[in-house]
C-alpha cells in the first residue's frame, strides 16, 4: 500500500510540475505577445510621422522626455528603444500580408480606451513580399517561437542577420532552446546559421531518402563550443576521458549545444560483438532523425583510422540495438582539429553515415563569451 501510495504521490508530482512549468511558458508567452504587438504599433505610429516629415528633428527625444514625465518610471521607452521600435515595424512589415501582426492596432486606436480586444483565433503568416510563399517550412513563421521570445532577442536578430531564412532560423532556435540575449548574441556572431549542417560527412551517399539527409545535415554542426569545460592538463589538451568526463558532467548543457532533438542514452555505452566488450564514448537518440547517434571524443587531429571504428560500432548497433522502426545509426567524430581533404578522402567506400566536426573548450574562448550557456538554475529561472 505504502509503495502504491509513493506512485500515485509520484504521479501527481509529475503531472502538477508540468502544469506550472507549462502556466509559466504560457505566461511568458502572453506577455511577450502583448509587448511586441504593443511595440509594432507604436513603431508603425512612429515611423509614419518621423519618416514622412510631418514631426521636426529631435522629435522622438522630445515624445521619450514627455512620456517619462507623464508616467514617472516608465521603462523601456528611452529616445534609442523608440527608434528600435520603428525599426522591429520597418522590418516586418513588408512580409506581412492582409492582416497586421500588431494585435493593437496603436494607429487606429490611439485615445481609444475602449477598443475591442483581438481574437485568440488569429492566425498569422509571414510571407515574402510581392512573392509566392515556397514550400520549405524554413520561410515559414513558427507564431509560437515568434511571440515567445522577447524584444531584446527580436532586435539582435534584425539587426544582425540580412534574410528572412536567418530571421526565423535564430528566432526558433531562441524560443526552442530558451537562448539568452547573451547566448544569442554569441551564436549570431559565429554565425551559426551558416556553419549549420556544414559538418564534413558522407551522408549524400549514404543516406538516400533526401528529406532525412536534409535533417541529417541540419541536425549536426561543424564545430561544438564546449565553453563550460574547462580542463588544464600538462599538455594543454584533455585526453577523451577527461573530456567524456566534463561532458557527463554537464550533460544538459551539452545536450544544449547539440540540439533540441537529442535524447541522452549513455556514455561508455557497452557493445558485445563475438564475447568482446566495446564501448561506445557518448550514445544519443534523435527524434527527428529517428536514429541512435554514436559520437566519439579525440583529442588531437582526425586521423583516417577513427572512421573505421565507428563504422564498426554503427554497424553493431543497427544489428543489435536499433528498433525496426528506426533509420539507420549516425556516427559523429568530434575532434580537436582536421583537415578537410583528409577527411574526404577517408569518408570513400564508407557505407554508414558519418561525420567529423570539431570543438573548443573554455580556455580558447575570449573572456566575455565564456560560460554563455545558462546554469541550471538559469534555467529553472527561464522555464
Amino acid at each position: 500500500m505504502k509503495e502504491q501510495n509513493s506512485n500515485n504521490y509520484t504521479q501527481a508530482i509529475l503531472q502538477i510540475k508540468t502544469a506550472i512549468l507549462r502556466s509559466r511558458y504560457l505566461a511568458a508567452r502572453v506577455v511577450n505577445r502583448e509587448q511586441l504587438s504593443l511595440y509594432y504599433g507604436i513603431g508603425k505610429y512612429i515611423s509614419e510621422n518621423s519618416r514622412n516629415g510631418f514631426w521636426g528633428t529631435s522629435a522622438i527625444e522630445t515624445i521619450s522626455e514627455r512620456l517619462q514625465q507623464e508616467l514617472p518610471g516608465l521603462r523601456g521607452f528611452s529616445a534609442a528603444n523608440i527608434k528600435r521600435m520603428r525599426t522591429f515595424f520597418e522590418q516586418w512589415c513588408e512580409y506581412i500580408e492582409n492582416l497586421t501582426l500588431s494585435t493593437y492596432n496603436f494607429a487606429t486606436n490611439i485615445g481609444n480606451e475602449n477598443r475591442p480586444m483581438p481574437s485568440d483565433e488569429i492566425q498569422t503568416n509571414i510571407l515574402m513580399a510581392n512573392r509566392p510563399m515556397p514550400s520549405d517550412d524554413l520561410y515559414r513563421i513558427d507564431l509560437h517561437s515568434f511571440w515567445a521570445i522577447g524584444f531584446s532577442h527580436h532586435y539582435e536578430i534584425l539587426l544582425k542577420t540580412n534574410t528572412l531564412e536567418e530571421r526565423l532560423f535564430y528566432i526558433e532556435r531562441s524560443a526552442t532552446e530558451f537562448w539568452s540575449v547573451e547566448k544569442l548574441k554569441y551564436n549570431l556572431k559565429n554565425d551559426l546559421y551558416t556553419r549549420q549542417g556544414k559538418i564534413l560527412n558522407n551522408f549524400q551517399t549514404t543516406i538516400s531518402d533526401k528529406d532525412l539527409q536534409r535533417k541529417a545535415l541540419l541536425a549536426f554542426k561543424d564545430e561544438y563550443l564546449f565553453d563550460y569545460i574547462n580542463i588544464e592538463s600538462s599538455d594543454d589538451e584533455p585526453d577523451e576521458r577527461m573530456l567524456e568526463s566534463s561532458i557527463v558532467a554537464n550533460i544538459q548543457k551539452f545536450i544544449m549545444s547539440l540540439g533540441k532533438d537529442f535524447s541522452f542514452i549513455g556514455n561508455q555505452y557497452r557493445l558485445i560483438v563475438e564475447e568482446q566488450e566495446y564501448f561506445i564514448d557518448l550514445l544519443f537518440f534523435n527524434r527527428r532523425l529517428q536514429c541512435l547517434v554514436a559520437i566519439e571524443l579525440k583529442r588531437g587531429d582526425f586521423k583516417p583510422e577513427y572512421l573505421g571504428k565507428m563504422n564498426f560500432y554503427l554497424s553493431a548497433l543497427d544489428d543489435f540495438v536499433r528498433l525496426p522502426h528506426e533509420n539507420r545509426s549516425i556516427g559523429i567524430i568530434i575532434c580537436k582539429t582536421q583537415k578537410q581533404n583528409i577527411v574526404e578522402y577517408a569518408f570513400r567506400d564508407f557505407t554508414k553515415p558519418m561525420g567529423v566536426a570539431t570543438y573548443k573548450t573554455a580556455s580558447e574562448l575570449p573572456e566575455e563569451y565564456k560560460n554563455i550557456l545558462p546554469s541550471i538554475e538559469q534555467l529553472k529561472q527561464l522555464l
